[in-house]
C-alpha cells in the first residue's frame, strides 16, 4: 500500500508532533507499507501565509501525483486536511489553537480575527469530507466538536522509545522535562517551590522560548540551590532521569495529549497535574498514580510537601501507575489496525 503522511514544518521548532510524524511513518513502513511525508512549511506570521498555505492545501490533489498511485492519504496537521484526495484519514494532533481554545478578542489583531472565520470554515469543510477522522486525545476531539460540530475517534500512540522506560531508585527529586514555554507552565512549579520549604529539590530539562525567564524567576525568589535547570539532554539522560525521580510535574495548559504523562507511568513515577492540563487529566488517576489539582502555586505547593514527607507511599503510586499503564492498550498495532481499517 502506498501512504502519503502530510504535515508541517516550523523551522527550528521542534517537539511532540515531530516524533508522532516519525513514528507514524516508522509503523507503516513496518507493516510493509510504502510511505512518503510531506511536510509543509509553517509559519504563525504574517496571518496571510497561513492564508496561501490553506488556499494552496485546496488546489492539491494527491491521489496520483506524477502517475504513482496513492492509496491512503493521512493528515495529521492543519491545513494539511484540505489537500484532495478520495481516501483521506485525518489523525488530528490540535487545530490551529491560535484561534480556537487559545483566541482572545481583547488580545486579538483585526488580522487574527479574520483568520479565525477562514480556519473555522476551512476546517469544517475539509475536515467534514475526510474519510476518516481521529483525533490525538479525548480532549482534541472535544475541542473539534466544541469548535466544529464534528467527531473523532480518539486514538492513542506511545512515546518515542518507550519500551526503554525504567523504574530505579527514587534519588530524591522532582523531574519536570518539557519544552520551556508559557503553556508548559513550569514557572507555577518554581512559584510553588517557593512555598514550600520542605520540598525535594526541582531537575528541568529542556529548552524554550521561556528558559531566560524561568533563570531569573529562580533567581528573584532565591531558588537557584533548589532548582537544576539541565537545558536539552539526550535521550539516554532522560530515561534516567526519569528512572531515578521521586515524581514528574506535568501540568500544562488545555494540552492535546502529553508524551510526558506516558513516559512518567512507565518509570514508574506518579505525575503531578493540574485540572485544566487537558491530555494528561485521561490517564492520570488522583491520589492513586498521580496528583491533579487547581493550577495554583499553593495547591502545588501542598503535593510537594506530602511528597516529601511520605516518600513510601509515592513509591507505590508511582508503581500503580506502571501497573496501570498497559490497560490503555496504547501501542503502535493498535494504531495500524484503525488507520488502516477500510
Amino acid at each position: 500500500m502506498n501512504i502519503m503522511l502530510a504535515a508541517n514544518i516550523t523551522p527550528f521548532l521542534h517537539g511532540g508532533a515531530d516524533y508522532h510524524i516519525q513514528g507514524t511513518a516508522d509503523a507503516l513502513r513496518n507493516a510493509g507499507c510504502k510511505v512518503e511525508i510531506l511536510r509543509l512549511p509553517f509559519t504563525f506570521q504574517p496571518e496571510q501565509s497561513i492564508l496561501d498555505l490553506m488556499q494552496w492545501c485546496n488546489k492539491l490533489n494527491l491521489n496520483h501525483p506524477n502517475g504513482y498511485r496513492v492509496d491512503r492519504l493521512i493528515s495529521l496537521q492543519f491545513p494539511c486536511y484540505g489537500i484532495e484526495h478520495n481516501h483521506h484519514t485525518a489523525w488530528i494532533m490540535h487545530q490551529h489553537r491560535a484561534v480556537y481554545e487559545l483566541y482572545s478578542p481583547q488580545n486579538s489583531s483585526p488580522a487574527l480575527a479574520q483568520l479565525k472565520d477562514a480556519i473555522i470554515e476551512y476546517d469544517h469543510y475539509a475536515l467534514s469530507h475526510c474519510t476518516q477522522r481521529f483525533a490525538n486525545s479525548k480532549r482534541v476531539a472535544a475541542r473539534l466538536y466544541q469548535y466544529n460540530d464534528l467527531k473523532a475517534q480518539p486514538l492513542y500512540h506511545p512515546p518515542p522509545a518507550y519500551q526503554a522506560f525504567h523504574h530505579a531508585q527514587d534519588l530524591g527529586y522532582i523531574f519536570c522535562p518539557s519544552r520551556i514555554e508559557t503553556l508548559k507552565r513550569q514557572d507555577l512549579l518554581i512559584k510553588a517551590l517557593a512555598l514550600a520549604p520542605k520540598s525535594l529539590p526541582i531537575v528541568i530539562a529542556g529548552t524554550g522560548g521561556q528558559a531566560d525567564n524561568l533563570m531569573r524567576l529562580c533567581e528573584q525568589l532565591n531558588l537557584t540551590a533548589r532548582v537544576k535547570m539541565l537545558g536539552a539532554i539526550s535521550e539516554a539522560e532522560k530515561i534516567a532521569y526519569y528512572a531515578h525521580a521521586t515524581a514528574v510535574f506535568f501540568a500544562p495548559f488545555d494540552e492535546d495529549y502529553g508524551y510526558i504523562t506516558h513516559e512518567a507511568m512507565l518509570s514508574g513515577k506518579p505525575v503531578i497535574s493540574c485540572s485544566d492540563s487537558g491530555g494528561p487529566l485521561e490517564f492520570i488517576e488522583h491520589l492513586n498514580t498521580g496528583w491533579i489539582v487547581e493550577p495554583t502555586p499553593e495547591a502545588i505547593a501542598t503535593v510537594l510537601e506530602w511528597i516529601s514527607q511520605h516518600r513510601n507511599k509515592v513509591e507505590q503510586m508511582g508503581l500503580a501507575a506502571q501497573q496501570a499503564w498497559p490497560s490503555f492498550k496504547i501501542s503502535w498495532n493498535n494504531v495500524l489496525s484503525q488507520l488502516l481499517e477500510n
